[in-house]
């Protein structure tokens, strides 16, 4: 049985990433992996312009009158004529500076003498106030996303703001799976005894498509060794990656592990981790295959864990996991396990100070505790936590996503 770690960082070696690019608009890109960095062909502003609306003028007139005349007026998106020397500008947000002026005062700090005249009162100035230098933001020839950068909405803002109109991304990869198990009903179908309703399958239909890749579900498979291998053959040669949930073990009913078997190999079978012990990788013929435990909570986790990084590196992604939080623990796990475990939680704030619970029944049978959760707390190897220690918070949607 690997640990955690060992789990981890050998799947993560299985990986090749896709070579399979296309070129899109960057209006439908939100959550797509880059395939090539972008780099600015423009510097951001263009020009050096007006920070807010106000007077632009030379600080040299200003030492000498506070009163000035007022001899253009610059809108955003006009071009400007060289200041008049004792002049000031009118001058709008975003507007280009004139050439011969080195500031800006903002309108708040002037006092319209008349039409053409207006009085300065501002009681400190220094060049350059006000004013948004020439590439301040972004100089041309700048990389501002690298290759391997999951786009989110201020990224697509950024790259327009360059000028560009489309990214080249990496296509989306194909994740193939199917259900097995004779005890399982559909939604929608009257309750037998001895039936469970099918919960892991609409799991997988979530969180799948959620990391933009495309799910192609291949239904319920008949609950035999035959229609187990058949369904795998299909599903490995439409797919990138084949994931399944359940049958991974070694009873007579249980027909995923011999059909990876004789179809290809079973790589790595068993995880020292809590929920999530029967994890499985191998390969159908070639294309690699992710066993994911029976109970509902087993498969939400291993997915997060496991899964989600192994497919994100597949896809091209730079970036495979959020790094945690440091909180302080409001409950106690008093029994030092085996397995490192990892458990349900969410935070709480508390006295103006943000802590971290956990639900109160921590099986992996009970779905409801996903649903409560915002995360999963970590709980190493042989350690008991107590009331007020500091432990790793991993949320279930990173903010930097």
């Amino acid at each position: 049985m690997k640990t955690f770690d060992e789990a981890l960082h050998y799947l993560l070696n299985q990986v090749t990433p896709t070579q399979q690019v296309e070129r899109i608009p960057v209006c439908n890109a939100l959550g797509r992996i880059l395939a090539k960095a972008i780099v600015s062909e423009v510097s951001v502003p263009p020009h050096d312009n007006s920070q807010m609306d106000g007077y632009a003028l030379h600080s040299y007139d200003l030492q000498h009158n506070s009163v000035l005349e007022v001899s253009q007026r610059i809108t955003a998106g006009s071009v400007p004529k060289a200041l008049k020397a004792g002049t000031a500008a009118r001058i709008f947000t975003g507007a280009p500076i004139p050439e011969g002026a080195n500031m800006v005062i903002m309108q708040e700090e002037t006092q319209a003498v008349d039409e053409n005249q207006v009085r300065i009162t501002a009681q400190s100035t220094q060049r350059g106030q006000n004013i948004r230098r020439l590439g301040q933001d972004i100089a041309q020839g700048d990389e501002i996303l690298g290759q391997g950068h999951k786009l989110r909405p201020q990224d697509l803002g950024l790259i327009t703001s360059i000028g560009i109109a489309e990214v080249e991304v990496y296509q989306p990869l194909k994740i193939a799976t199917f259900t097995t198990g004779d005890e399982l009903l559909e939604p929608g179908q009257n309750a037998e005894p001895g039936k469970i309703y099918n919960a892991n399958r609409y799991v997988l239909a979530g969180l799948v498509p959620a990391l933009g890749f495309e799910l192609i579900d291949l239904g319920h498979v008949e609950d035999t060794l035959e229609a187990t291998v058949d369904a795998m053959k299909q599903a490995a040669q439409i797919s990138d990656v084949v994931i399944t949930t359940g049958g991974v073990s070694v009873g007579e009913e249980d027909h995923i592990k011999p059909a990876i078997e004789q179809l290809g190999a079973l790589n790595m079978w068993k995880v020292k981790m809590k929920p999530g012990k029967p994890l499985a990788y191998g390969d159908i013929e070639g294309t690699p295959f992710i066993g994911l435990p029976g109970n509902p909570v087993s498969a939400f986790a291993t997915f997060n864990l496991f899964a989600r990084p192994y497919l994100l590196k597949k896809q091209g992604a730079a970036v495979l996991k959020a790094k945690p939080l440091w909180l302080e623990a409001l409950f106690e796990w008093p029994k030092a396990g085996f397995r490192r475990e990892f458990a349900r939680a969410k935070l709480v704030n508390k006295n103006q100070k943000t802590y971290v619970e956990i639900f109160p029944n921590q099986n992996s049978g009970v779905l409801t505790s996903a649903v409560w959760a915002e995360g999963f707390v970590v709980i190493p190897e042989d350690s008991v936590v107590k009331r007020g220690d500091k432990v790793a918070f991993y949320p279930f949607n990173p903010i930097n996503e």
